[in-house]
């Protein structure tokens, strides 16, 4: 593969520039709707569970991913991934069909953390020396734990930008590099202690079910790499 393969092309970046101007305004209120009536849910769900909530197991992983505080950068950077892939779409038919399928997915991961709550069990991390933690975790307790959402959306933000590039023509720089974000962002999740092993795991499946067969319909001929 010669530079010119894995550097970005001037027309790829014509592309980005025309899709992100495409429908702004729709988007950002989408966005800013769907992240609000969403968190509106997950707190309510997180301080006030119906039911007794269960601790996490850990596992093996668990116990080889020590704690590194220099990760929660790559946690937060989801905030930024999540936006990526809908800010890239051009039309509304595609706009609807992947909030629709967020939107599904957000569902699905709220109803099991009405019925079945859970959280992470205490670490034993001293929090104190390190604010930007206490910070968030006193905004984000260790509730709604599994399945990880914040691993599903990364991965269904993934194999959705997976589905765009080709389009795109997006040169291997970036398609490897959205890949590598979203891995980085699951072992974020690991490594700032919010979630453990099993509840990746479990967002990952939940990610991947919802994003595999939904944009393999709207654009069933697009490899996924």
């Amino acid at each position: 593969m010669d530079l010119s393969e894995r550097a970005p092309s001037g027309d790829f970046i014509r592309q980005v520039g025309t899709r992100l101007c495409a429908h702004g305004l729709a988007k950002f209120i989408g966005v800013a709707v769907g992240t609000t009536v969403f968190f509106l849910i997950y707190f309510q769900l997180l301080h006030h569970p119906f039911f007794r909530v269960r601790i996490m197991p850990l596992t093996a992983v668990d116990r080889f991913f020590a704690f590194r505080p220099e990760a929660l950068l790559l946690y937060v950077s989801l905030w930024i991934y999540i936006p990526l892939a809908f800010a890239l779409l051009k039309n509304r038919r595609e706009l609807l069909a992947h909030g629709a399928a967020a939107v599904a997915m957000g569902g699905i991961g709220l109803g099991l953390f009405l019925l079945w709550p859970t959280a992470v069990p205490d670490l034993g991390d001293n929090w104190a020396r390190y604010p930007a933690f206490a910070f968030l975790k006193t905004v984000d307790a260790s509730g709604n734990a599994c399945p990880s959402l914040h691993v599903a959306f990364a991965v269904f933000t993934a194999i959705r930008l997976a589905r765009l590039w080709p389009e795109m023509q997006a040169p291997a720089v970036v398609r490897t590099g959205s890949w590598l974000w979203c891995l980085g962002i699951i072992y974020s999740t690991l490594a700032t202690d919010q979630h453990v092993a099993l509840d990746a795991l479990a967002g990952s499946l939940l990610g991947a079910v919802m994003g595999v067969p939904w944009f393999a319909r709207l654009s069933p001929a697009t490899p996924l790499v």
